[in-house]
């Protein structure tokens, strides 16, 4: 029989399941900012390969966009290697910079249509992982 100082004691399957979806978060947002970073720099580099939308509501140079994407990805990735070493400040900054990405990708929906909603939709994952766990449950 398990003995208590206080608290529940803690389940392995609960640790084993905070932990698992934490580190599908971390895959997640390093894959999201990484092809993030990349989209980013390619309509930087090339703006001519995204399709353009005449009269957008959120018109904005390509290249603008560009580097919002390759900033964007560049702070998933960073937040995704502290997720890999259970850094506490990177679930928060992780939830907020998948928002962000959110918002990002679907201001680009009229770019390129299908990849901001395949993006849009991982990094919903990547916000339902990492708050679904709860507080008890880690580390």
């Amino acid at each position: 029989m398990a003995t208590s100082t206080g608290s529940h004691p803690r389940s392995d399957v609960k640790m084993a399941a905070a932990g698992g979806l934490t580190v599908f978060a971390a895959v997640m947002l390093f894959i999201s900012g990484s092809l993030d970073f990349c989209r980013g720099l390619s309509a930087v580099l090339r703006d001519k390969v995204f399709l353009t939308t005449p009269d957008y509501v959120y018109e904005w140079d390509l290249t603008g966009w560009g580097w919002t994407h390759m900033v964007l990805g560049a702070i998933a990735v960073a937040v995704s290697l502290g997720l890999f070493v259970a850094m506490k400040w990177a679930r928060v900054i992780g939830v907020i910079i998948a928002g962000l990405m959110i918002i990002a990708n679907f201001l680009s929906i009229p770019y390129h249509p299908l990849w901001s909603l395949t993006l849009i939709a991982m990094d919903g994952f990547i916000i339902w992982a990492l708050c679904v766990v709860r507080r008890d449950t880690l580390f």
